[in-house]
Order: C-alpha cells, then sequence, then structure tokens
C-alpha cells in the first residue's frame, strides 16, 4: 500500500502555510510555515499541545483562518477562494464538541437533511435512514434534538453529516477529546471502519499521541505554531525521534502509544 500511495500525487499539499489574526495593533502568528503532504487514502496526523497550531492549520485548509502565506492544493490543483460548494462536496469537517457543532433546536433529521438539500441530493429520507445506519443510530434518532443524545450519539451524528454528502476528504479536529474514555474506542473504531469502506483520506489533529498513534499512517508534531519534526508509524513504534519536545509526548502517552 505505502508502494502504491508513494507513487501518487499528494491528496493534500499544504506548502510553507502561515496563518496570522490581526487584534488591532496586534498580530498573532498562529501557524509559521508549515508544510506537509497527505497521500491518497492515508491517514495523517497533527499532534501538538494546545496552542501548537494544529487545529488552525485544518481550519485554514477549510477557510475558516486566514492565510498570510503559502498555499494548499487538492490533487494539484489551487483550492477556490473563497472555499464554494463543489469544495464542501470533497471536504468535511468534524469538529471537537458534537453539542456546540449542531444546532440545539434543529432534529437531527433537518442536521441530515440540510447539506443534502444544499447539494441537491436526490432520496433525501433514505439517505438520512442510511446515514444513521452507518454510524450506528437506528431512525428513531431522526426526530430527536441533540439536548435527548448521549455525547458520543452527538458525535456520531456530526460525522453522518460530514459523510451524507459523500466527501473524498475528512478533517478531524479532536474528534473524541469532548467524550467519556469509554466512548472514545467506539468513535475511533468508527471512524477507522467508515474510512476503509469509503476510501477516505484523514487529517486528524489531537494532542493525544495515542490515538494518532492508533488512527494515523503518518504525522506531524507541531509546537508554537511550526513544524517539529514529520514521523510514520514504525519511527513511532521504535521510539526513533529527532526531538525532546516529541520524547516529552510520547511520555505522556507511555502505556497507551505501541
Amino acid at each position: 500500500m505505502s508502494d502504491v500511495m508513494d507513487s501518487q500525487k499528494p491528496k493534500i499539499a499544504v506548502d510553507d502555510l502561515s496563518v496570522t489574526f490581526v487584534q488591532g495593533r496586534r498580530r498573532v502568528a498562529a501557524v509559521k510555515s508549515v508544510s506537509f503532504a497527505v497521500r491518497p487514502l492515508e491517514s495523517f496526523g497533527l499532534v501538538g499541545e494546545s496552542g501548537s497550531g494544529k487545529s488552525t492549520v485544518l481550519r485554514a485548509i477549510c477557510g475558516l483562518a486566514p492565510v498570510s502565506g503559502g498555499d494548499i492544493r487538492i490533487d494539484g490543483k489551487a483550492i477556490a477562494e473563497p472555499r464554494d460548494k463543489a469544495f464542501a462536496r470533497r471536504v468535511q469537517m468534524v469538529f471537537q464538541d458534537p453539542y456546540g457543532s449542531l444546532h440545539p433546536r434543529h432534529t437531527i433529521d433537518r442536521v441530515l437533511s440540510e447539506p443534502l438539500s444544499i447539494h441537491r441530493f436526490s432520496d433525501r429520507e433514505d439517505r438520512v435512514v442510511q446515514a444513521l445506519k452507518d454510524v450506528g443510530l437506528d431512525a428513531r434518532f431522526r426526530f430527536r434534538l441533540p439536548h435527548q443524545l448521549s455525547g458520543g450519539q452527538r458525535q456520531r451524528v456530526a460525522i453522518a453529516r460530514a459523510l451524507i454528502v459523500e466527501p473524498e476528504i475528512l478533517l478531524l479536529d479532536e474528534p473524541t477529546s469532548a467524550l467519556d474514555a469509554s466512548i472514545q474506542a467506539e468513535v475511533l473504531n468508527l471512524l477507522t471502519r467508515l474510512r476503509e469502506e469509503r476510501n477516505l483520506t484523514f487529517v486528524m489533529v489531537s494532542h493525544d499521541l495515542a490515538v494518532i498513534d492508533h488512527m494515523c499512517d503518518r504525522l506531524l508534531v507541531m509546537r508554537g505554531g511550526e513544524a517539529v519534526e514529520a514521523l510514520d508509524r514504525s519511527s513511532l513504534a521504535d521510539r526513533k525521534v529527532a526531538s525532546d519536545y516529541t520524547r516529552a509526548l510520547l511520555t505522556a502517552s507511555e502505556g497507551y502509544v505501541r
């Protein structure tokens, strides 16, 4: 599989990306000249402590953070600015807080039906029922409100909403960090299954190296908005790391990372 992926063009290429937030006279460099490439069908991880800039990278890809330098390409082509409907069909994002990302007064049926309407899918009712089934929820959840669901169920709905328009790429921003430990593994296993079934490319952000090790083929360690080092799964397993910062992350994950 790796030889096949190496021969292909990157699905996502991030080159010398910088993101700067301007607040009055204050400028905050959240991401500083970060580069990486994600192969087709790969699961790629961005890991680092809070404030490292990893989530900002995902938001920049989606057009939710101001790019001040560098470029982002999908299948070798620059992303439209601003992001358009065609981009949303191909790239979807799952956010950290499943409750905050769902409208509190919209039923699950409406949450899932709206993207189908926007992208003019037919057979919407059947697609909603199937989307719920795909994430392990039955049709009776359709007419519930988000507050009537558990955290794990809400995140399953958020995943269903992202996948219902049949994207090629899923951006995952700490998708299990707001969940109980007992539920985290269920959601991670669900994501792994869906990636294989749907031939998806993942970019996953986490502060937890154990989660990234479980989910990702390769990863980029970030700190203070900068890239620290790139690793593959075997290097991580063998503790072949170059930076003291990555070693500290490994120590914090001791007993969880294989």
